[in-house]
């Protein structure tokens, strides 16, 4: 293995000779020079690992001599030295991107310090993260074996996708695979959980929020503290993307308070996003607004009537608000929004319904260039912060907060990838979704999924008589035995909503305050 190389550049390079030995004793090869114009040649001559720089030196200034070697070498880590503890030197060294400040006088093991934390910290942090999930890998096991609460769920789920963020950004497949399999063996549990829970949790005292109650349980105690809300809903956001996604809103905002709750079955826009709106379960919503309700064998969309559905249940919970509504489905739409978002500062309530995670989720399913991009749970991560980081909505959250606006973050639901087929038949009408299933006529296996024999039962509407539910369990989705092949290979790890799984039923809702 190759020694570190290192520069070292100071004007009192002699009265380092000590540390220049300790160095070399531990195997770093140490080049010397005493000002910014040989440091600057040295730079353009040789592959150095990293450089040490003074920062007062005759001649060249640390600073000056720190902005020429980044245009020799933009990656090139840099570590200030200094006597200075002025403020300004350190926001000059930092906006120039360095690697560490040190102020002298120093001594050797700061210099090691410095050195492994620059050069080692990738293997450092990855021996770490292993060893340190080898141990929580048992604690996982044994949760699982014996959760049975909602409350532990949620805390499970968190921890799994904790471990999942940490593990993929040190790359090592082999507990990637071991945690691939934690998940599954999590979501066949969390399947049996739903299966005898669901029913009786819609309607226990101490039920979790469900999406019918997110509005009365998180929403409405903050607009009662009387600062404007922006309230955010990304379709399709699951809780690993939201995560993702945080450290970019923690630059304009501070996170008070985050839940997780559970989307009602099944997980799907016109059901799950409806009921937050209207504060309703479904059955409920097609008594009371015939007009606005569709079923899934209906033509035209489903969602055309949130904006109605949440004026309806403000004026229902006597909240006298000024409130405005917009669905945002394509660029244009959101660059408008984002042009204007100044005049929403009357608003007591701004509600902004995002699509843009869902139409990935579908474009995946129908375009290759997106499969390609989006291939695997990583990638679809990746894909999503690209989108937030470029799109008008992260511009109309930093204009939320120079309004000063509270910022709510949510979603309907999540999605899964889906790995595994599952054949189910039935009449022509029945629904198209391919995680869940209504209509006449159903044939299905009876252990690949929750059968809801009654809809009413869960607060659903029936399509006609004798049309049960049916959700799709873990990764798997609905196939008809015809055109089987086909079917699958084309929808085979496509990511789908609409069943049982806890990426798709616990998602996130975070409150956040301006800074």
């Amino acid at each position: 293995m190759m020694s570190i190389q290192i520069l070292w550049v100071d004007d009192e390079i002699e009265l380092l000779k000590p540390h220049i030995l300790f160095l070399e004793r531990k195997d770093y090869k140490v080049t010397t020079c005493t000002n910014g114009a040989d440091a600057i040649k040295l730079s353009e001559e040789n592959k150095f690992d990293i450089v040490f720089l003074d920062e007062n030196m005759p001649g060249l200034t640390g600073l000056e001599t720190l902005s020429e070697i980044k245009q020799i070498n933009q990656n090139l880590p840099v570590v200030m030295i200094t006597k200075s503890e002025e403020e300004y030197i350190m926001e000059e060294a930092i906006g120039s991107k360095i690697a560490d400040y040190l102020i002298k006088p120093v001594n050797p093991n700061q210099i090691l310090l410095s050195l492994k934390k620059n050069l080692d910290n990738s293997r450092l942090i990855s021996e770490k993260t292993t060893a340190n999930y080898q141990q929580e890998f048992r604690k996982i096991s044994t949760d699982l074996a014996m959760v049975n609460s909602y409350e532990e769920w949620i805390a499970l789920y968190k921890k799994l996708i904790h471990w999942e963020l940490a593990l993929e950004n040190i790359n090592d497949p082999g507990m990637l695979g071991i945690l691939e399999s934690q998940k599954q063996e999590a979501n066949l549990q969390f399947f049996k959980f739903i299966k005898n829970e669901y029913q009786d949790f819609l309607t226990a005292p101490n039920k979790p929020t469900f999406s019918h109650t997110l509005f009365k349980d998180y929403i409405v105690p903050e607009l009662k503290k009387e600062t404007p809300i922006l309230w955010v809903v990304i379709d399709n956001l699951r809780y690993d993307q939201y995560r993702i996604l945080e450290p970019l809103i923690n630059n304009f905002y501070k996170k008070e308070e985050e839940h997780a709750y559970f989307s009602i079955l099944p997980t799907a826009t016109q059901y799950a996003r409806n009921a937050i709106f209207s504060g309703m379960m479904p059955l409920e919503m097609k008594k009371k607004y015939p007009e606005f309700w569709k079923n899934d064998t209906d033509e035209g969309s489903m969602n055309l009537y949130e904006n109605e559905f949440l004026t309806a249940q403000i004026k229902r919970l006597s909240l006298n608000i000024k409130h405005e509504y917009y669905k945002i489905s394509s660029l244009k739409s959101g660059k408008e929004l984002a042009d204007n978002y100044n005049g929403t500062k009357q608003n007591d309530l701004t509600t902004i319904v995002y699509n843009f995670v869902d139409i990935l989720s579908h474009s995946k399913t129908e375009m290759e260039v997106i499969k390609e991009l989006a291939g695997d749970d990583k990638a679809y991560r990746s894909l999503t912060l690209s989108w937030f980081k470029n799109s008008p909505l992260f511009e109309i959250i930093q204009k939320a907060q120079i309004l000063g606006q509270k910022l709510i973050l949510t979603t309907d639901h999540g999605t899964i990838n889906c790995k595994h087929p599952s054949k189910v038949v039935g009449d022509k009408n029945i629904s198209t979704n391919l995680r869940y299933k209504t209509g006449k006529s159903l044939s299905f296996e009876e252990k690949e999924v929750f059968a809801v024999r009654n809809p009413k039962d869960i607060f659903l509407p029936t399509v006609a008589m004798n049309s049960p539910f049916i959700f799709a369990k873990e990764d798997f989705f609905f196939a008809y035995p015809n055109n089987f092949n086909h079917f699958v290979k084309y929808y085979k790890n496509t990511y789908q909503h609409g069943g049982v799984s806890l990426e798709e039923m616990i998602i996130p809702c975070a409150i956040y305050s301006a800074k």
